[in-house]
């Protein structure tokens, strides 16, 4: 799976949950949204660190 798969992927993952607990009130799926905000943050990190890395290489 590439990285920009990887995030979609996730987002609309993200998506759903944040509808469910914005317009629904479902406390549960606000504790999935912020398990996944986390998991987006660390694969941007992971994708920053590799573009960097390809970067200073070439």
């Amino acid at each position: 799976m590439s990285r920009i798969d990887e995030v979609k992927n996730l987002m609309s993952e993200l998506e759903v949950d944040l509808d469910k607990f914005y317009n629904k009130s479902n406390k549960a799926a606000g504790t999935r949204a912020r398990k996944q905000l986390q998991d987006l943050k660390k694969l941007c990190q992971e994708i920053r660190l590799e573009i960097q890395d390809m970067k200073n290489q070439g």
